[in-house]
């Protein structure tokens, strides 16, 4: 039985603990359908969700919170608050700031290091790199998700740490198996760059943490939604599969019922 959700915009919350948060309802199709509101959402990690964060996001009635991060940003961050009655499942994710020591290098300021890991456009070209490996490597990670979307997981949560990258393009993956358009899944990327969805980068003990102004600027390709960092993984599927259906298919094992059920649950009536 198709999941009825809200046919109308839920409003955006103020949360307090919980960055970047949002409904993916009312994106449109290319056959002139939309996303459910009340269906689908996209956050950051859920660590640092305040009580009334918590009670709001327990009363979205979902059914499963899809969680991103690796052990890496388990230990940086801490375990999702849990939620009574939600299920949680962890499919890690390669993150695409990680590596070369990088989160060390930042909280103690190793000012030249950054300059050799991440300056003259190497810090965009890394994530440019991640995005589309991301697309390769993961595609039984992404199969995993869009088959329990289609069975039994509405409404779900979608996280990683900031959720920018994982949750973005996991969230992009989602939505090019139903027919959203690929300028939508764009603008709705690239809402993650508004001043108060952005993550929030904390030293060890919790606290905020100020850089350097040159420190920043280094690092700040790493937690910018580009547009060219979506488009790295759509031309990674085209030329990988030579299209996004095969892409879904072949990639990742939807058959044709598969898509039917996944774009039942989560697109309106028409």
């Amino acid at each position: 039985m198709t999941q009825q959700s809200p046919q109308v915009p839920s409003t955006e919350p103020e949360l307090s603990g919980v960055r970047n948060f949002r409904d993916v309802g009312g994106l449109p199709t290319g056959d002139g359908r939309r996303v459910r509101y009340g269906a689908l959402y996209r956050s950051g990690h859920l660590a640092h969700a305040g009580v009334e964060d918590t009670a709001f996001l327990t009363g979205l009635g979902l059914h499963t919170i899809f969680d991103f991060r690796n052990s890496a940003d388990l230990r940086l961050d801490g375990a999702d608050v849990a939620l009574p009655g939600v299920r949680h499942v962890n499919i890690p994710l390669s993150d695409p700031a990680d590596g070369a020591e990088f989160w060390r290098l930042v909280r103690h300021g190793d000012l030249e290091q950054l300059r050799e890991l991440l300056g003259e456009g190497r810090a965009a070209a890394r994530m440019i790199r991640s995005y589309g490996a991301i697309v390769t490597e993961r595609t039984a990670e992404h199969g995993r998700l869009l088959h329990a979307l289609a069975e039994d997981s509405l409404p779900a949560l979608l996280h990683c740490a900031a959720g920018k990258d994982r949750a973005g393009l996991s969230v992009a993956v989602v939505l090019l198996a139903v027919g959203v358009e690929p300028e939508a899944i764009e603008a709705d990327y690239l809402k993650s760059n508004d001043p108060h969805r952005r993550y929030l980068f904390r030293r060890a003990d919790r606290t905020p943490a100020a850089l350097p102004e040159e420190a920043s600027a280094l690092i700040s390709p790493l937690f910018d939604a580009r547009a060219d960092y979506l488009a790295a993984a759509f031309e990674t599927i085209e030329g990988t599969w030579g299209s996004t259906d095969r892409y879904l298919s072949d990639g990742l094992g939807l058959t044709p019922g598969t898509r039917e059920r996944l774009r039942a649950r989560l697109l309106d009536e028409g």
